[in-house]
């Protein structure tokens, strides 16, 4: 799907200021997708200082931020642990249900929460969500149950896109 399709427009000021919380996938999302594994098994990511300053942000503005990862990660651990996200899902595969349990326990509903994804497993989250998000390398199905496609790279100030949509909807 040409990625012009997906605007800023297509969203009202009304529908990003509704939502409570922005949860999202990791790899591929906060970061380029690349893991890169050493021989003692140990690995590394690299994860945007952009990104992290807007979900910092967010936590300032009383909006909740949640991580679902299909696989387990010490390095996102790390990174989450730094950021002091407080919801964060590791080795699940089945997103739509992680977050659906997610927004039950903290009483959201659909419509309040945005899900930010790139791969297969992201993309029924994503349209169960109010607001569901994509990255321009996302995958096609991932690309399809997008309302909103990010003009930065996953890694590279994606997130911090999404979370500037998010503050600016309640200034």
């Amino acid at each position: 799907m040409p990625h012009s399709k997906k605007s800023p427009a297509k969203i009202t000021r009304a529908t990003w200021s509704r939502i409570r919380l922005f949860a999202m996938d990791v790899d591929g999302v906060l970061t380029d997708g690349t893991v890169r594994i050493c021989s003692d098994g140990s690995e590394t990511k690299v994860f945007s200082i952009l990104d992290g300053m807007g979900l910092k942000r967010l936590e300032l503005a009383g909006i909740t931020v949640a991580w679902i990862s299909g696989r387990p990660s010490s390095a996102t651990t790390v990174r989450a642990t730094e950021l002091k996200i407080p919801h964060v899902i590791q080795g699940r595969t089945d997103k739509l249900t992680a977050l659906q349990e997610l927004a039950a326990r903290l009483k959201f509903t659909a419509a309040e929460c945005a899900y930010m994804g790139d791969d297969d497993i992201d993309a029924a989250a994503m349209a169960w969500a109010g607001v569901g998000v994509s990255v321009p390398g996302a995958m096609p199905a991932a690309l399809r149950a997008a309302r909103y496609v990010t003009r930065r790279p996953a890694g590279r100030g994606a997130v911090r896109e999404i979370c500037e949509h998010l503050l600016t909807s309640r200034v």
